[in-house]
């Protein structure tokens, strides 16, 4: 067999502090790959997401990206488009514009960058609005709290398949411990204001990320949850147009995703660290 050496960055995303972000593999140049070969690779990181950089298709894009779990491909996600984002400029990936232009499955996702983070808007929502009584019972009971506990809810789905529920404190979404098995199909996302008195003031909401559906029981810090909370939160007025959620902390990590309205646009954003770079053969 024979087997071809590519760039390989493996990247932290959404965490000022080293290794307390949620990591993504990121192969570069990958465009010789199969599908089939790709998703191996996936599965082998067995990190929530693998990506892999593409010559981009489209003329206004800058790169392509595909994005897959160990369990499949997904169409769009959060981390790995920042993370994926800095792999490609730290190899030596120039843009066209001041705005970064990324093609994936969803379609184009602008980025752009200041002297520390990286952020991208938020794309449309596939589905959003009403979650079914039955669909949200089932929630409230594989998250093992009561029905009314659930302040409110929405689908908020950007392509992973999002489910999104609000709870009324940062306690609360700290002390989920989820029934993974009776949730085992769905990708649910949870938030809930810090109080300034009891937390701090080093963020203003506390997130979690439960995807079982792709194979990953808690997520670490979630971009495409993320963004599609604000979408849900800011455009129902149930938070300010700027704000930062903290996220990971019951996996001991130290997530801060930058949240801000900016016109018409929803940016999302985080600090990104090449944690290991070399050579991957495949």
């Amino acid at each position: 067999m024979i087997m071809t050496e590519y760039n390989f960055k493996q990247v932290d995303v959404f965490s000022s502090v080293p290794c307390k972000g949620n990591p993504v593999a990121v192969v570069v140049g990958a465009d010789a790959l199969t599908t089939a070969q790709m998703a191996s690779f996936a599965s082998w990181t067995n990190l929530s997401e693998t990506t892999f950089l593409l010559k981009p298709t489209l003329p206004q894009a800058d790169y392509r990206v595909r994005i897959f779990t160990p369990k499949t491909e997904l169409p769009f996600a959060g981390h790995p488009t920042l993370g994926s984002c800095h792999a490609w400029l730290a190899s030596g990936g120039q843009p066209k514009g001041s705005t970064i232009i990324q093609e994936c499955g969803i379609g184009l996702v602008a980025i752009r960058r200041d002297t520390e983070k990286l952020s991208f808007a938020a794309p449309p929502l596939l589905r959003s609005g009403h979650v079914e009584p039955v669909v949200l019972e089932r929630v409230a009971k594989g998250l093992k709290i009561p029905l009314s506990a659930i302040l409110a809810s929405s689908w908020a789905d950007n392509g992973p398949g999002w489910l999104a529920i609000m709870l009324g404190s940062r306690k609360e979404v700290l002390a989920l411990e989820p029934d993974y098995a009776a949730l085992s199909d769905m990708k649910i996302g949870v938030i809930g204001p810090w109080d300034p008195v009891q937390d701090g003031i080093d963020a203003q909401f506390e997130v979690r990320a439960f995807a079982m559906g792709a194979g990953v029981a808690e997520a670490p810090v979630t971009g495409s949850l993320n963004a599609a909370l604000a979408q849900w939160l800011i455009g129902t007025g149930r938070v300010p147009v700027k704000y930062i959620a903290s996220q990971g902390t019951i996996l001991k990590r130290e997530g801060r995703v930058y949240i801000e309205k900016i016109a018409e646009s929803i940016w999302v954003g985080g600090v990104t660290r090449t944690q290991i770079s070399g050579i991957v053969t495949l």
